[in-house]
């Protein structure tokens, strides 16, 4: 005769391995998706430093504005209205990206906001960190669009207030550099009054000097052409040796910073591989639930068979 108990137990073994079978198809399910999520960003990146490079100008259309294209600007920079956005960890040291607006047109203060590189956090006790010098003049920089800024999580105080804010205007009355955690380009072109295009140019070099004046950036549809193809060349220079930048770019420039900058993780086939396990992992529970159901039956099947005999 089958214990009493034993009615439940199988019910309960049913119950947590439906549950098991539930969840390890919904992991798979989930790591799936991140690797297509990982497809559609290694895709965008490769589209991106596939196109010809382009040059940001106020006139420049915005189905140009590719992220991961290599551009190109022309301006004067605007040091006073520059951010040190905390944080940003280069080879686990401590540091910050340092962005500024590169002005493309001083009558319409269309701007382009640049991240000019990485440079590491003072030591406590040494006061606030100390800018490397901005190029004064016409400057020209290269570099790869993104559509924002990347973003950290936002780090909140106990009182719930963030402390990292960006300032309502400016710059500041006192003249510091505000720090931030993040730096949406709507809330920095309130603060700066500054027409942003609406992409970041992550910096891939030192800026070089243009004798000509960054007004020339608003000109005919003729001569906007004929400057394209005038910078283009250095441009694609500038694409063609995406690969060996990493490494080359791991060593500060001239001007201190560290331009080395983060890329998305793209390896799907880890998302893939996952997946697989997870599923593996299911049909693994669901052969057991089976096996459980199964045996429950072929009891049942025999109390029912022994309370039949005579």
């Amino acid at each position: 005769m089958a214990r009493p108990h034993s009615t439940r137990y199988t019910v309960t073994a049913l119950l947590l391995l439906g549950i098991a079978v539930v969840i390890l198809v919904s992991l798979g399910q989930w790591q799936l998706r991140r690797s297509d999520e990982r497809r559609a960003i290694l895709a965008a990146i490769e589209a991106g430093r596939k196109q010809a490079p382009v040059l940001l100008t106020p006139a420049t259309p915005s189905d140009d504005l590719t992220p991961w294209r290599v551009a190109q600007a022309t301006g004067v920079w605007q040091p006073q209205f520059s951010v040190l956005l905390d944080n940003r960890n280069h080879e686990g040291r401590p540091g910050y990206w340092l962005a500024t607006p590169l002005l493309l047109d001083g009558s319409s203060r269309q701007a382009v906001l640049v991240l000019r590189g990485w440079m590491p956090r003072a030591m406590p006790g040494q006061g606030d960190p100390a800018l490397p010098a901005t190029p004064q003049g016409p400057q020209t920089v290269t570099g790869e669009m993104a559509e924002r800024v990347p973003r950290l999580f936002e780090l909140w105080s106990l009182g719930g207030q963030d402390q990292s804010a960006l300032p309502a205007t400016l710059p500041v009355a006192d003249g510091k550099v505000p720090q931030v955690q993040n730096l949406p380009l709507d809330a920095y072109a309130r603060a700066t009054g500054l027409n942003l295009l609406p992409v970041v140019l992550a910096q891939s070099g030192q800026s070089s000097a243009n004798a000509q004046s960054s007004s020339n950036a608003q000109s005919s549809p003729n001569s906007q052409t004929s400057q394209t193809s005038q910078t283009a060349q250095t441009a694609q220079t500038a694409q063609t040796s995406q690969t060996s930048q990493t490494t080359q770019l791991s060593q500060a420039d001239g001007d201190g910073l560290v331009r080395d900058w983060p890329q998305p993780s793209v390896d799907f086939e880890k998302n893939t591989s996952y997946a697989v396990q997870w599923f593996a992992f299911g049909l693994i529970a669901a052969i057991a639930w089976l096996v459980v159901l199964g045996g429950a039956i072929k009891r049942m099947r025999q109390r029912a068979g022994q309370g039949a005999r005579p």
